[in-house]
């Protein structure tokens, strides 16, 4: 196993002389209506092994891959929500690298919808650091996730009161936050969306994913979702010898995205297992690339 060092290295960010500015590339993306970003998790398998740790994802993410929008997963900096001195050390790397940071992704504080109260509002309170954390960082959003037990009706109530809670939380702070089709009964559009639709709060929104649906079909669910939606997550498996995505009909999903006036981040979320993440990270920006000019 090639160690951190050796890892960056190969990737080519350790070697002295490689700090680049942003191609004209990148400000050609920027004038389109959609941003690319990427998501932390396109690399957890690489994360997990060591070989890279979190402090590095944004000069990863601008030197190696062009990438100028990161999306952020709490998994990998977990015990660091309330450490200033790493945050702010994290906060000066994307920005000596002319990144954005975007969000957080925030998973295994609790469920939004437990049937116990108490733990109910523990998860509700758990995420406030989080809250504070992408504020500080200058992300716009952080990503929770609408999960309990019980009827789809009993489920909706919880999560209502805890985002409605959240979300008056994050107002005071000018952060969104967003829900994600993650599983459960969020993965059904309709349902997710009625729940947004009763918090009725500017700052609570969705994070559409295109690859989230199980038993429900992906692109009305997309439909159901972009109203709400403050990001995208471009989920991506494989990809055909034309550098199509094999599961997910990319020009019809973007012409709802598109057709819905959205402009922001859509992030790149490679999980397929065919080609190595960083090849798969490539394969998603090219295809994304394609539609700029939608």
């Amino acid at each position: 196993m090639n160690s951190r060092r050796e890892f960056l290295k190969n990737l080519g960010i350790a070697t002295a002389g490689l700090a680049l500015a942003p191609s004209l590339e990148s400000f050609a993306v920027k004038k389109s209506w959609f941003d690319i970003s990427l998501a932390e998790w396109s690399l957890h398998k690489t994360l997990f092994k060591g070989d890279l740790q979190n402090i590095d994802f944004p000069e990863l993410a601008a030197k190696k891959f062009g990438i100028y929008g990161v999306e952020y997963v709490n998994q990998f900096f977990k015990d660091k929500a309330k450490d200033m001195t790493y945050l702010k050390d994290l906060k000066n790397r994307a920005k000596d690298n002319g990144v954005t940071n975007v969000l957080i992704m925030i998973d295994g504080e609790g469920n939004l919808g437990d049937e116990e109260e108490t733990k109910r509002k523990g998860a509700v309170e758990n995420h406030y650091k989080w809250i504070d954390a992408a504020a500080f960082l200058g992300c716009k959003s952080i990503r929770v996730n609408a999960a309990g037990k019980g009827s789809p009706d009993e489920i909706k109530g919880r999560v209502v009161e805890s985002l409605s809670t959240l979300a008056d939380y994050g107002k005071s702070r000018k952060i969104n936050v967003i829900v994600e089709n993650h599983g459960g009964i969020s993965s059904h559009g309709d349902w997710l969306a009625s729940v947004l639709s009763t918090v009725n709060m500017k700052n609570c929104g969705s994070l559409p994913d295109f690859g989230n649906f199980y038993e429900y079909d992906r692109y009305q669910g997309v439909t159901d979702l972009m109203p709400f939606a403050k990001g995208v997550s471009a989920k991506t498996h494989d990809f055909d010898i034309d550098g199509n995505e094999t599961q997910v009909d990319y020009n019809r999903m973007l012409k709802i995205v598109k057709s819905s006036g959205f402009k922001g981040f859509i992030g790149i979320e490679y999980e397929g297992s065919k080609l190595s993440e960083e090849d798969g990270i490539f394969a998603t920006k090219k295809l994304l690339e394609r539609f700029k000019a939608l």
